[in-house]
């Protein structure tokens, strides 16, 4: 007996011993501020609430485009929807087929020249498990610790990341509408930048979250093609329908705490992957258009932080690519792409997030060859299911805000961007005002 009671008092000891570790700050365990001070990075994540402010698709690159890069900084901006008092970033190596070696990443607020230059009081280290440089597996995403830094809600972020290996640029969102920035060497920290290159798309970088923002903060996923990524929009003025929305939330007391998510992919289809023809054109350029929705859906939507709210706007491409972009044996039916719209509704609604429907704009005389008498009739079925079937949680009409109501068919003119099917910066503001904001209420 008294061998056990001494057991179980060395058992105490080391127990005791071995928590009073767990808890003391290690090395490895703080982060650094921009002035070298060490802290602890954050609270633990559990005790955390996470809204996503920021985010974009990540797809890859056509086999004979990719951009290379060795010993350089690119410098990204990204524009935040909502703020909070900590930031954490989201990197993406999914469709790498090598480790992608980070030499470092640095945040910082701009200070000007479209975000080549930074705040340099602002400027913090990202840590990745209490360390600055990180390798993110091919095939994987990858999230770093918190970083503290009051960001306002609608305020600029400046990320720099450095690139110390050849790494092809296989990751990215190719059509950003937003200038980013490459320079020679590690300059993640440096004040400003001399840029030797320039370049709309965003590399390895697929979100970013805030936690201390208002009380029950939440996030609102933008799904959707070209219309919703902001294709032919002014660049670098952030007039996408989803930054106008977030601009409407903000203005809004009550809804101030809710951010935008911008999960739109130029030339993305509901139904089908990117399938160019062989000898085709769209060979240099379709493999940007990304997984279809359906098959996106997980890591795209339901897997944001905070997520909420989905606003789903799809279809045009899959009535428009086939026989364009995509072989003819790839044309959908209405009811193909009403149960598509099915089977986004039951994953959202299996995750608690309520999803919305949005009615496909119209593109006659569209630039692209999309148009034909058959996919109008094909667009009207399918809009007539979103407004009528009672499937969706509620109906956006984008249609009915951006149709020339003489001829619906078409774009009203002050609306069309010049292709007759993409709206222009007065379009998408018409777009972001239809939005009822009593669904978010």
């Amino acid at each position: 007996m008294r061998h056990l009671v001494t057991a179980r008092r060395r058992l105490t000891a080391l127990l005791t011993a071995a928590l009073v570790v767990a808890a003391a700050p290690t090395a490895a365990g703080l982060a650094k501020d921009g002035h070298g001070t060490a802290h602890h990075p954050a609270h633990p994540q559990a005790a955390r609430t996470w809204t996503g402010t920021w985010a974009t698709a990540p797809t890859t690159t056509p086999p004979k485009v990719v951009t290379v890069f060795e010993k350089q900084t690119i410098r990204q901006t990204v524009h935040l929807s909502v703020g909070g008092s900590s930031v954490r970033l989201r990197l993406s190596n999914e469709f790498g087929t090598q480790p992608l070696v980070i030499g470092g990443i640095r945040v910082a607020r701009p200070a000007g020249d479209g975000g080549r230059r930074i705040d340099p009081r602002t400027d913090r280290a990202v840590t990745f498990g209490g360390r600055t440089s990180v390798t993110v597996p091919a095939g994987s995403p990858m999230v770093s610790d918190p970083v503290a830094l009051p960001l306002p809600a609608g305020s600029d972020l400046v990320v720099s990341l450095y690139l110390p290996q050849r790494t092809p640029g296989s990751t990215l969102h190719a059509f950003s509408f937003q200038h980013n920035f490459t320079a020679s060497g590690d300059v993640t920290g440096q004040a400003d930048i001399t840029p030797t290159a320039t370049q709309d798309a965003w590399y390895f970088l697929s979100g970013v979250s805030v936690s201390g923002t208002a009380p029950h903060a939440a996030s609102v996923v933008a799904l959707g093609d070209s219309v919703t990524d902001g294709a032919n929009t002014t660049p670098n003025a952030d007039h996408r329908w989803p930054d106008l929305l977030a601009a409407r939330f903000r203005a809004d007391h009550d809804l101030s705490g809710l951010g935008v998510l911008n999960e739109g992919i130029s030339g993305n289809r509901l139904l089908h992957d990117p399938n160019p023809p062989a000898g085709s054109d769209a060979e240099s350029y379709a493999a940007y258009f990304g997984q279809a929705a359906v098959r996106r859906f997980d890591r795209d939507v339901a897997s944001q932080a905070g997520a909420r709210h989905v606003i789903v706007l799809l279809g045009v491409n899959d009535l428009g690519h086939p026989g364009t972009s995509a072989p003819l044996s790839e044309k959908v039916t209405p009811a193909e792409v009403e149960e598509g719209y099915r089977q986004l509704i039951a994953r959202a609604h299996d995750r608690g997030l309520k999803i919305y429907g949005a009615t496909i704009t119209p593109f006659r005389d569209d630039t692209f060859g999309f148009y034909s008498a058959e996919h109008e009739a094909q667009r009207q079925e399918i809009n007539r299911w979103i407004r009528t079937s009672g499937a969706f949680d509620a109906v956006i009409d984008f249609d009915r805000a951006l149709r020339d109501p003489q001829q619906p068919d078409r774009l009203a003119a002050r609306y069309d961007s010049g292709d007759h099917l993409h709206p222009n910066d007065a379009g998408t503001a018409a777009m972001a005002a239809a939005i009822p904001l009593r669904l978010f209420r």
